[in-house]
């Protein structure tokens, strides 16, 4: 009997509007609790106003001035804290020494509540840019660290030997053995350290801020307008959506040498 089913291609051109369908009935129940009076405006804001709010923070100006500073925020402590993860996850994972030295520390600072330090931060670094960036760069390390470590120390002996047997240096090794086997699991650390930029963020810009969504949204908390603060929300989760959906893309490009990552 032949197979009715879709072709691949066709397939995943659906999935999305699928993936859509549960969020879209959510804001259609939203706004029919709103328009019928079972949800207060002034405890939660309608879909429609939000949507008003936003294109007028749009047209003003003033949320494109925010999301920039938000965005320059998360993009220099995600460098510093992917940078410093991977350096710390390749010294911890390709040295004995390396990993006594780092990894009991690091373990030990992990259990720590990030958002915890903030006090201590602000009396460190000041109420400037400094401790924002810093927070966000300590939340994301840890993620990357874990995971690009675990890639490392999961390589198969066997590869290493195989790669010193065709006359390939340490270095050597380290590039074209331990670091393409260790990237699937550093870029799942990536995903996390995203994700947790923005949770980061979101605290770190209502404490002493006064640019970005977070500071937005503590300016509207002040004056109750819960448009505003969805408008913040919505922008949050989007960003954090669109920056998974981008490593996602760079896992395609970068493990395209994996079977199942091949378009069928």
């Amino acid at each position: 009997m032949a197979s009715h089913r879709l072709p691949s291609s066709w397939r995943r051109r659906r999935i999305p509007w699928r993936r859509m369908i549960s969020p879209l009935l959510l804001v259609g129940l939203w706004q029919l609790a709103s328009s019928r009076g079972w949800v207060d405006e002034h405890t939660l804001a309608s879909p429609g106003r939000v949507a008003a709010t936003a294109r007028d923070l749009w047209s003003s100006g003033e949320l494109q001035h925010h999301l920039a500073v938000s965005l320059a925020r998360v993009a220099q402590g995600l460098a510093l804290g992917v940078t410093s993860g991977v350096a710390l996850a390749l010294l911890a994972g390709l040295s004995r020494v390396g990993e006594e030295l780092v990894d009991a520390p690091l373990q030990m600072l992990r259990t720590m509540p990030v958002l915890g330090l903030v006090p201590l931060f602000i009396l460190w670094f000041g109420i400037g840019e400094e401790p924002k960036i810093l927070l966000v760069a300590l939340g994301t390390v840890f993620p990357i660290y874990l995971n690009t470590y675990a890639g490392i120390r999961g390589i198969d002996a066997r590869l290493v030997e195989a790669g010193h047997t065709v006359g390939l240096s340490r270095w050597g090794v380290v590039r074209h053995v331990v670091l393409p086997g260790a990237l699937p699991s550093a870029l799942v650390g990536l995903r996390y350290s995203l994700g947790i930029a923005w949770l980061v963020l979101v605290v770190s810009e209502q404490i002493n801020a006064t640019s970005g969504i977070g500071y937005l949204m503590t300016q509207a908390r002040e004056f109750l307008r819960t448009d505003v603060i969805v408008v913040g929300l919505v922008v949050y989760s989007l960003l954090g959506l669109s920056a998974d959906l981008a490593v996602r893309g760079l896992e395609r490009v970068a493990l395209a040498w994996r079977p199942s990552l091949v378009p069928a």
